[in-house]
């Protein structure tokens, strides 16, 4: 009978990594989410609610902006990069993986406009520079040497201003909006397609 009472008024076992591991991931899905609706500035308190958890977890996962930006958009960066380093790669097949992930995170969108993170998150608009920085490596490294976009700032010019166009209700809308606007500067995209190895 002790033992009857003691299992039901025992407290659920703890899963400890397995639950770590759930909020994490909870997380990153709520972040891309509210970051998408709000940008790059949203309450961190709106994501952890969006998550389900306690702004407790949220900081042990993310102890600051920078982390929890850093969690969303360095995955999008990284296909672009391997899209990139891929032996058959080629500058359109690159802008293709590139446009795929336009079209899909608003929060990517964010990222090439670094520029425009408010001053109070200069190490959310250092981190953001950066990653653009390295989306512009990505494309460089297969941009054909007379290529309309290879003068001066010109490569980094047109990415924003295919981004700030994608703009819709719909994933296809905002993926429709960023191949026309590719076609308007006269350049050739690749399929649109997230990099898969």
């Amino acid at each position: 009978m002790v033992e009857d009472s003691e299992q039901q008024g025992r407290r659920p076992a703890n899963d400890g990594p397995r639950a770590a591991a759930r909020n994490r991931s909870a997380l990153v899905a709520a972040a891309r989410e509210v970051f998408a609706e709000h940008g790059l500035e949203a309450p961190l308190s709106a994501i952890a609610r969006r998550a389900g958890v306690g702004q407790g977890v949220l900081y042990r996962h993310f102890p600051d902006r920078t982390a929890a930006v850093a969690a969303v958009l360095e995955e999008n960066v990284r296909q672009v990069e391997r899209a990139a380093e891929d032996a058959d790669a080629t500058f359109a097949g690159v802008l293709g993986v590139l446009t795929w992930h336009l079209a899909d995170s608003a929060a990517f969108i964010g990222l090439l406009h670094a520029e425009r993170v408010g001053s109070r998150s200069a190490d959310i608009r250092a981190y953001a520079l950066g990653l653009s920085a390295r989306v512009e490596r990505a494309l460089r490294r297969h941009l054909p040497a007379e290529h309309r976009l290879g003068a001066g700032d010109d490569l980094g010019l047109s990415v924003a201003m295919v981004s700030a166009a994608v703009i819709g209700p719909t994933r296809a809308d905002r993926e429709l909006r960023a191949l026309a606007a590719w076609r308007l500067l006269g350049v050739e995209v690749g399929p649109v397609r997230a990099f898969t190895d």
